[in-house]
């Protein structure tokens, strides 16, 4: 007798095909996969259309000559060193949050298990805030501040939310509760500062993505490609925990071991992007859910939720740098807006599950 298939599983032969490279073999999902290369592209083609948006009004054929090494000085300098270096940032860090969120939904087994929620953006937010209280205002203060911060609030979450393991239901009850005393002891610094201070900091707080640069790009692309491999490699571990830790443990899955690991992986993805350009908001929330939803896989993915948030991060930041031309919003602003209403629509999806 046949088992029948699990509800919500990719079904075979649809969308499971066999590929096998050399020693190594596998199951591809068709879907996911055409799904996580779509959407990849049409992020590369928003981001090759952002670098001739702007003030200067440069066309795509000059666009390529930048990029080719044939433009002028001046034109290079403006989609070289300015426009792309934003481009890449805004893909490379919507990956990232979205990694970062994926984790989180995983371990957590709830939507709404997200960096963003459980408070670990705020205390990138904190560590920043206080580094500016000390008087070190460079960038890499900031940064590195930020980067403690977010890390600190992680451990402190995991601390108190454990007992004699860690469920993902705790994890989101005691990081609500830590953002919100680290949001009133935000509130309570920026109060403190000098009127220069604090409009500089309330305005990294916003999430924007005026100021970056290569300096900023390269720290987030060298530690996406160091956490994003361990991300994959415990992929396997990830999706047997979320069927539970018994399960995962019946599977010869270390649960705690793996959970922290993840836990610490998803918490450095976000604050390195917190770190370069202030808390962006709803990526991390968002982009996984999306993901989920359009390749229908049992659980949340890695790779489809970069792809979906490198979409959202970049199609965001062109509309704050468009949608009030010549002054530029923050690109935390337009995520905020975007993810409140995709957060009512999660709600009220909730609530109509909890009638039927």
């Amino acid at each position: 007798m046949s088992t029948p298939p699990l509800a919500g599983a990719p079904s075979w032969p649809g969308q499971l095909r066999p590929v096998r490279i050399g020693s190594l073999s596998g199951l591809l999902d068709v879907r996911a996969t055409v799904w996580t290369l779509a959407v990849a592209l049409v992020a590369l083609a928003v981001g090759f259309g952002a670098l001739a948006v702007g003030s200067s009004g440069l066309g795509l054929d000059q666009v390529m000559a930048a990029l080719r090494g044939t433009a002028d000085p001046a034109t290079t300098r403006i989609v070289v060193e300015w426009r792309l270096s934003r481009v890449v940032f805004a893909l490379l860090g919507g990956a990232a949050l979205a990694v970062g969120g994926a984790v989180f939904q995983a371990i957590t087994r709830n939507p709404l298990g997200s960096p963003d929620i459980v408070g670990f953006s705020t205390g990138a937010y904190t560590g920043a805030l206080l580094v500016a209280l000390a008087g070190l205002n460079s960038a890499l203060a900031t940064s590195v501040g930020a980067l403690a911060g977010g890390l600190l609030t992680g451990v402190a979450v995991y601390g108190l939310a454990y007992r004699r393991g860690v469920t993902g239901s705790r994890v989101i009850v005691v990081g609500i509760g830590v953002s919100l005393f680290l949001g009133a002891f935000n509130t309570w610094v920026l109060t403190t500062m000098k009127l220069e201070q604090a409009i500089s900091a309330a305005s990294w707080g916003a999430g924007s993505l005026n100021d970056i640069g290569w300096l900023q790009v390269w720290p987030l692309a060298i530690g996406l490609l160091l956490v994003l491999p361990v991300v994959l490699w415990l992929g396997a571990d990830l999706r047997a925990l979320e069927l539970g830790d018994d399960t995962g443990r019946g599977l010869g899955v270390p649960a705690e071991p793996v959970r922290a690991t993840l836990l610490l992986a998803g918490i450095a993805l976000v604050a390195l992007v917190t770190a370069a350009a202030g808390p962006i908001a709803f990526v991390a929330l968002a982009a996984p859910q999306l993901a989920l939803r359009a390749t229908r896989t049992p659980g949340v993915r890695v790779l489809p939720s970069a792809a979906f948030g490198a979409l959202l991060l970049v199609v965001g930041d062109l509309i704050a740098r468009t949608i009030i031309a010549p002054a530029q919003l923050p690109v935390g602003v337009v995520t905020l807006c975007l993810g409140g209403g995709y957060l009512v629509w999660l709600l009220a999806g909730f609530g109509r599950k909890a009638l039927q």
